[in-house]
């Protein structure tokens, strides 16, 4: 039988599809419509109980998701916790990650959504969707949340190591590691914009009040009446003392975050860079932030709808974990 050369550019495209298939999975708004309808309903509930108790809540929420995307994509590789049985080296265990709080959110609302939705919904989308909730729960406005994530099987406490942006870093830096995981310097700025809400502790500043750089004194862009209010927050050995990220309005999800860099008020040597002379190259984005909640709120969306499109796992890849904090048991042979 011969070859119709008629067909050739078919049997290509086949072809091509076959091995780029699984690679080219899209994320979709729609994929729990028919199987899980009330999904983004019963995350903003439980995180809307968090907040009652915990002002932070939504701010936990976003980190995880934000460390989650930074280490080998949206994969709720964050999630897992020490395990010799199944060979996990938590990210948890990563300086970048230290004093990670949240995982007792996201336990509550894993629990909530097997209640309704069994066995369909993985804890790396749900770090997608509480983190939308968390930002319209504090006021902002809320994005098209892409779903269709699966769960990693494995943890990279090594990426995270050396993916996640440090507190303590240069604008060069920062740039770099955004860079590399396909987002630029209007990325940068609008997702460092989380930081209008939440706390750090003093131990990621305190440099900045005495000894920047090792010079014996202050970091120059720091306005002199904001760092005697920091003395007072962070005095000697309060170093896990937790002082808020936006002096001004610290638990609403607003554009405040800029207009502070701006008056030299950013907490974290990391959130000044993005405004100081250093930071000439972020300097517009933060300019038009401050100048226009809405443009932030816009800018916001769309960076949180490209980060969370980092290397998800779709398709057949990983799996629907039944406890976030570990990955699923092998069957025995009573469940075949």
């Amino acid at each position: 039988m011969g070859f119709d050369k008629a067909l050739a550019p078919y049997i290509l495209l086949a072809a091509m599809l076959i091995l780029v298939g699984p690679t080219m999975a899209q994320l979709s708004p729609t994929f729990y419509d028919t199987t899980c309808p009330n999904l983004s309903s019963i995350v903003e509930d439980v995180v809307r109980q968090a907040l009652q108790t915990d002002a932070r809540a939504g701010a936990k929420l976003i980190r995880f998701h934000f460390h989650d995307c930074f280490v080998n994509g949206c994969d709720g590789s964050v999630l897992l916790e020490d395990s010799v049985e199944d060979n996990i080296d938590s990210e948890q265990n990563a300086p970048g990650n230290e004093g990670i709080q949240g995982q007792n959110i996201v336990a509550d609302i894993k629990t909530a959504v097997e209640n309704v939705c069994p066995n369909l919904v993985s804890c790396a989308d749900i770090l997608a969707i509480a983190s939308n909730s968390a930002v319209v729960l504090a006021g902002g406005r809320g994005w098209e949340v892409q779903l269709g994530r699966r769960d990693s099987l494995i943890a990279n406490r090594s990426g995270a190591e050396s993916n996640l942006p440090s507190p303590f870093e240069p604008l060069a830096n920062l740039t770099v590691k955004f860079a590399n995981v396909g987002l630029d310097s209007t990325d940068l700025v609008a997702l460092f914009g989380a930081h209008t809400f939440g706390r750090s502790r003093c131990q990621f500043f305190q440099r900045r009040l005495n000894d920047f750089n090792g010079t014996g004194m202050p970091d120059p862009s720091l306005d002199p009446i904001y760092r005697d209010v920091l003395l007072e927050a962070c005095p000697e050995g309060g170093d896990n003392n937790r002082v808020n990220l936006d002096p001004t309005t610290p638990d609403a999800f607003d554009n405040n975050y800029f207009t502070n860099l701006q008056g030299n008020r950013g907490l974290l040597t990391s959130d000044q860079v993005l405004f100081s002379p250093a930071g000439a190259a972020t300097a517009g984005d933060v300019d038009r932030f401050a100048a226009s909640q809405d443009v932030f709120f816009d800018a916001f969306g769309a960076s949180m709808i490209k980060m969370g499109n980092i290397r998800p796992l779709t398709a057949n890849d990983g799996e629907i974990r039944l406890t976030c904090s570990r990955i699923n048991p092998l069957p025995t042979l009573a469940d075949m």
